[in-house]
């Protein structure tokens, strides 16, 4: 397949946003960055559509799909009993990183909901993503463009060597905002619970609601998940990722270590910058200050993709604190390194 690689700028040009909606209505793959991510758009409708992204993306099928609309109004054309709690959250919180899981109305396919019926629903503040959303007139699942459990897409590079020639259109808007995939919050139990934590957390949540929350996002399942990421190894590079957690001084220790049992492998540590003058390994990438735990959020998956790109075997990450957004940071990093965490 020939893909089209066009730039936000393009869609200024009635000619290629009359291309976009024909392949979006003729079931055709396109991929756009969102604040989060890069998303691999389909028309959300169409099952034809839908399954072509877990071809395309080697995506489990009882992984769920996220919903993304342009406007918050339309969340009601597809869902059952939006509580009050829910529409507050919207009101606070879309367009933004949030997704809210809610009782599907049946207009969605089970390829979509991993057949259970709930559907998660989020709009996303991303200028380019709500632009493709309204012009395709339908609602776009958007996963992360990235080949499953790989490391999330948050530059155009990335998506341009996972999907180049498997789709029809991917749309260039640089580098993304964020770089943590949204927070999934079900709103279809009774106290509503956070499945994926990302940038907007429990405790900015709480603060709306008003009501403590429930969070089961470090809880591993064997049935079908609500959530992507809640299942399945996610996030990977191809080397052997461990996270070391403990004290400072051990932790540097420990890694140091680490060198000198595989010398004849590529070693390389990902850390918050803090440690960078401690640590003796030949590759030692910096993700940000342990005070800017934004910086570190927009740096992981890049950085992630790196250890590919340098041929890295083994790559040792130390933990941070859980506080805030530390929380959907180490959240990643625990599914990238597939729950390897050495404790010293």
């Amino acid at each position: 397949m020939n893909t089209d690689i066009l730039k936000a700028s393009d869609l200024k040009d009635p000619e290629i946003r009359r291309m976009i909606k024909n392949r979006i209505k003729n079931d055709e793959l396109v991929v756009f960055p969102t604040e989060t991510v890069y998303g691999i758009g389909a028309n959300a409708l169409s099952e034809t559509a839908v399954k072509k992204i877990f071809t395309v993306k080697g995506r489990p099928s009882d992984n769920p799909l996220i919903v993304h609309l342009s406007n918050k109004d339309d969340v009601f054309k597809y869902v059952k009993n939006v509580s009050s709690h829910a529409l507050k959250l919207m009101d606070a919180f879309w367009p933004g990183p949030l997704t809210l899981v809610f009782e599907s109305n049946g207009l969605f396919s089970s390829v979509v909901t991993g057949g259970l019926n709930t559907v998660g629903i989020r709009v996303p503040s991303n200028l380019v993503a709500r632009d493709i959303i309204s012009l395709s007139e339908v609602p776009i699942c958007a996963p992360s463009a990235n080949i499953s459990g790989k490391p999330s897409s948050t530059l155009f590079a990335h998506v341009k060597d996972d999907f180049d020639g498997l789709v029809s259109t991917i749309i260039d808007g640089g580098g993304v905002e964020i770089g943590l995939e949204s927070t999934v919050l079900d709103m279809s139990v009774s106290v509503p619970t956070i499945l994926r934590p990302g940038k907007v957390t429990q405790a900015m949540i709480e603060a709306v609601l008003n009501i403590k929350i429930d969070n089961q996002s470090d809880r591993e399942l064997n049935e079908s998940p609500k959530s992507p990421g809640m299942k399945y190894k996610h996030y990977a590079p191809k080397g052997v990722v461990t996270l070391v957690e403990g004290e400072r001084a051990k932790v540097i220790n420990y890694i140091n270590s680490q060198g000198l049992k595989h010398p004849n492998k590529k070693t390389a540590c990902l850390c918050p910058d803090e440690f960078k003058k401690d640590l003796k390994l030949e590759t030692v990438i910096q993700l940000g200050s342990m005070d800017k735990l934004e910086t570190i959020g927009e740096n992981l998956f890049k950085s992630l993709r790196l250890m590919d790109e340098l041929e890295i075997d083994y790559i040792y990450i130390p933990a941070i604190s859980y506080e805030g957004l530390g929380e959907a940071i180490m959240n990643r990093l625990i599914k990238a390194a597939n729950h390897n965490i050495i404790k010293v």
